[in-house]
C-alpha cells in the first residue's frame, strides 16, 4: 500500500543525489577531472553545446587536461569558453587541440571551494524537503479521501521521514568525502 507513494519519493530522491553528486564532481580539486568542463556551453555554430558533444577531452595525469574537438574551427570557441567560465583556468589552445594545466590549490581556494560545497549540499536538502512535504501531502490527501487509514497515514509519514533522514545522510557523506578530498589534493 506504501509502495505507491515511496517507489516514485525513492526515485525523485535518487535522482536529487545523482544530481548532486554530478555538480560536486566538477568542483577542481587540485587534480585534473574531465568533469570539471565536460557540461561547458561552448558556443557552436550558433549554439550554446556542451563541450563534451563536440570534442573528446582526456586527461594526462596528474594535472593536464586536453581537449581535442572533433572540428579544428571549435578550438577557438572552447579556449573562449573556458576562459569565459567561472572556473578560473587558463585554457593554451594548440593548432588542434586546446590544453588546460590544473595549478594547485591555494588555501583560499580550498575554502571558496567548501562554501561553494556547503551551498550545493543545501539545494540538494532543500530539494529533498520538497519531495518530503509533497509527498505528506499525497499522505494527508489519500487519508482524506478514505485510501488509506489513521494508522495507515502514520506509518507512511514514518517510512516517508526514515527515507528523508538515509537520503540526507548520503548527502552529508557525499559531501563529506568531497571535502576530504578538497582538503587534502
Amino acid at each position: 500500500m506504501y509502495e505507491e507513494i515511496l517507489n516514485p519519493l525513492k526515485e525523485k530522491m535518487e535522482k536529487t543525489i545523482e544530481h548532486f553528486k554530478h555538480e560536486i564532481s566538477a568542483l577542481r580539486t587540485g587534480r585534473a577531472s574531465s568533469a570539471l568542463v565536460e557540461d561547458l556551453r561552448v558556443e557552436y555554430y550558433g549554439s550554446l553545446t556542451p563541450l563534451n558533444q563536440i570534442a573528446s577531452i582526456t586527461v594526462q595525469p596528474p594535472s593536464t587536461i586536453v581537449i581535442k574537438p572533433w572540428d579544428r574551427g571549435a578550438v577557438a570557441p572552447i579556449e573562449s569558453a573556458i576562459r569565459n567560465s567561472q572556473l578560473g583556468l587558463a585554457p593554451i589552445a594548440e593548432s588542434d587541440f586546446v590544453r588546460i594545466n590544473i595549478p594547485t590549490l591555494t588555501q583560499e581556494r580550498r575554502e571558496q571551494l567548501i562554501k561553494i560545497l556547503g551551498q550545493k549540499m543545501e539545494e540538494a536538502k532543500v530539494s529533498i524537503r520538497q519531495e518530503r512535504e509533497y509527498t505528506m501531502k499525497a499522505v494527508d490527501k489519500n487519508e482524506k479521501d478514505g485510501i488509506f487509514s489513521e494508522d495507515d497515514k502514520f506509518k507512511s509519514k514514518e517510512a516517508v521521514q526514515k527515507m528523508v533522514d538515509a537520503y540526507n545522510e548520503k548527502i552529508k557523506e557525499a559531501r563529506d568525502a568531497k571535502e576530504k578530498d578538497i582538503l587534502n589534493n
